[in-house]
């Protein structure tokens, strides 16, 4: 039962931190500006660099990084100082308290349940979670970016990535191992949650009407 207890409480601690709306509050109290007025509205970091300029974007984007990583690690956290959990829910955890930072991030409480869509901090758990895979996700992400200058497009095959290297991984190093098998399937699981808050831009792909990156997200607009 303390256990129980313990995921739960440590899960809505999770919630907490992702909710923090980072581009939100450093818009309005560092700027005057609220982000979600302009641009595309959305309360994340891509949205802040084209608003706000990379002094505010970057800071933004590693909040944001580190509360889904520091979310997923509260497992480890608990585990290793305090021996809450046993190791083979250990990698379920980290999963769970990661998805309850990204979930915070996309629906925060602070705002009215109106934030961001939630790849940083997807990312930041991700490189909690599993290093080397991120990694892959993140060059293709790069990849695509570069060829079609589509930040969605990148986020969306840059996330299908991760269950794809780790499928692939299993094949190569004949790894036969269920926490592999829990991974594989989270990380489907967060491809499909990826394209969901990811319905409008999608539309604007198909329609030729997304916005393209270019170096004015760096610069401030008057």
């Amino acid at each position: 039962m303390l256990e129980f207890y313990s995921i739960f409480l440590l899960t809505v601690l999770a919630y907490f931190i992702g909710s923090i709306p980072t581009a939100v509050w450093v818009g309005r109290y560092f700027f005057g500006v609220d982000v979600r007025d302009y641009g595309s509205g959305n309360a994340g970091s891509t949205n802040t660099f084209r608003v706000l300029g990379a002094k505010a974007g970057v800071p933004v984007q590693v909040i944001d990084i580190l509360k889904g990583f520091f979310a997923a690690s509260l497992a480890g956290i608990f585990y290793r100082n305090f021996g809450f959990f046993d190791a083979s829910s250990y990698t379920m955890l980290r999963i769970i308290f990661g998805l309850a930072a990204v979930v915070g991030h996309i629906f925060p409480i602070y705002e009215d349940f109106k934030g961001g869509k939630g790849i940083n901090t997807l990312l930041g758990m991700m490189i909690a979670i599993h290093p080397w895979a991120t990694l892959a996700c993140v060059i293709m992400f790069l990849i695509v970016l570069l060829v079609s200058r589509y930040v969605s497009l990148g986020s969306i095959i840059g996330t299908l990535t991760f269950p794809l290297f780790l499928i692939a991984s299993a094949v190569i190093f004949h790894y036969d191992d269920n926490r592999q098998d829990v991974l594989i399937i989270f990380g489907f699981a967060i491809f499909i949650l990826v394209v969901l808050t990811h319905q409008k831009n999608i539309r604007r792909l198909m329609k030729g009407e997304e916005n393209k990156a270019s170096i004015n997200l760096f610069k401030r607009r008057g």
